[in-house]
């Protein structure tokens, strides 16, 4: 069933809501950063639960056509976003070579960083059982943890959490769309079940 099912949006005209629209395309574009639903509500002066309306039906709009771009939501605030399948095309028009995929080690850092936020580096390389330095330095530079705060011990080391892009990278809306740490351990339970059979 449709979301937008049923929800009616009272005493607006096709040109109305079209330039609604329109005005909420122009600001996200424009900002080029994610936009909150009360800022989306300040600049357009009107309600709330009608922006948020207008936007569902918009990210509804733009998945289901040929558009180039989307809407996404990441923390409850909205980004204009180019749509995964041209990302090619984005990265010759940018000049960049294709995104390196990370190694073994950031992958197993990030995740660590992800589900254990905020941590040190140290219980990071105590978790993985070696040292992340480089890992973790990769990760930053590609701005998908930072520095998020000092830990109140003895030298005051630094605690590292994930970052929006990697949100958006990821396409969470926020960190509970992790998937389940007790997802992995039902796996891992059924696996020696089946080899003990």
């Amino acid at each position: 069933m449709n979301k937008n099912e049923g929800i009616q949006i009272p005493f607006m005209d096709d040109f109305k809501k079209g330039s609604l629209k329109s005005a909420i395309e122009a600001l996200l574009f424009a900002s080029g950063e994610p936009l909150s639903l009360q800022e989306l509500v300040n600049h357009t002066e009107e309600k709330s639960k009608l922006i948020e309306i207008i936007i569902r039906e918009m990210m509804e709009e733009y998945e289901n056509s040929n558009r180039g771009i989307k809407i996404i939501c990441i923390k409850g605030s909205y980004q204009l976003v180019t749509k995964s399948q041209n990302a090619d095309y984005i990265q010759k028009l940018l000049k960049k070579n294709k995104r390196q995929s990370l190694s073994q080690a950031s992958i197993e850092s990030l995740a660590i960083v992800a589900y254990k936020q905020p941590i040190t580096r140290i219980d990071i390389d105590e978790i993985r059982g070696v040292k992340s330095e480089s890992a973790i330095q990769r990760l930053m530079e590609r701005e998908l943890i930072k520095e998020i705060g000092r830990l109140e011990v003895p030298g005051r080391p630094i605690l590292y959490g994930t970052t929006e892009e990697f949100l958006r990278q990821f396409e969470l809306k926020d960190l509970q769309q992790l998937p389940s740490l007790d997802l992995f351990g039902q796996d891992e339970v059924q696996e020696s079940e089946i080899e003990e059979n």
